[in-house]
């Protein structure tokens, strides 16, 4: 659920004013709208479509925190957030790749919010695995006593011996994940190896123009370099 939808508006106005001085009544505007919204998708379909959500137009100077309103605002709603300059629709230019694109910097933004949002809900399982990984190099599983025909089998101790020596494992094992988590291993030096992520996918070639076939020289020799899969030691 959202941060919205659990905030009313004074607590809304609340969150602003930790990074916002002054501004009372814009922040109370903003805030009143942005509830005004979430009460709205609250509303059946037919309800909904009678009630027009309000847009809302800052106007002053620069620097009284028109844009640092917004910021904040959208990091509250989990909504991207990008800053336009008019100035570069008013001019007159070519139309492409070389000019900033507002849809191309929102699908950009969005897709880092997803990214940021899928980071977080797998973050305690990566830790957990980090977690193992370090356990199985600081503490690796002993190899198992395997079958040598030249001796003589010990049927009453072997099995005993080696639960023992299991439980033994697991105990100290627990003991160096305590340490692990206590910040005790921290000084603890470990070597790994890690997949290259640039080489996780094909990698994809962008088309230029005309102008532009220094950067595709480059970008050929980049994707020829990442053909080859490359482990990273840390």
């Amino acid at each position: 659920m959202p941060i919205e939808e659990e905030l009313t508006p004074r607590q809304i106005v609340a969150k602003l004013d930790e990074h916002i001085i002054g501004q009372k009544n814009a922040k109370k505007a903003v805030a009143i709208a942005l509830r005004n919204r979430t009460r709205r998708k609250k509303l059946d379909l037919e309800m909904r479509e009678e009630i027009y959500p309000k847009n809302i137009i800052m106007i002053g100077p620069t620097g009284v925190g028109k844009t640092e309103i917004a910021r904040r605002l959208s990091k509250l709603c989990g909504a991207p957030f990008l800053k336009v300059e008019a100035t570069k629709y008013t001019e007159v230019g070519y139309v492409g790749r070389d000019v900033e694109s507002m849809i191309r910097d929102l699908a950009v933004i969005s897709m880092n919010l997803v990214k940021q949002e899928f980071r977080t809900k797998v973050e305690e399982t990566a830790k957990q695995k980090a977690e193992e990984a370090l356990l199985d190099i600081l503490l690796p599983f002993p190899v198992e006593n395997k079958y040598n025909p030249g001796q003589a089998a010990d049927f009453k101790t072997s099995s005993t011996d080696e639960e023992e020596r299991k439980t033994h494992f697991f105990e100290t094992r627990e003991f160096m994940r305590k340490k692990l988590k206590t910040g005790k291993l921290d000084d603890q030096e470990v070597e790994l190896d890690l997949p290259n992520p640039s080489v996780s996918q094909i990698p994809m070639l962008q088309v230029f123009g005309a102008g532009n076939l220094d950067d595709l020289d480059n970008q050929l020799q980049n994707v020829l370099g990442d053909l080859l899969p490359k482990k990273i030691k840390t």
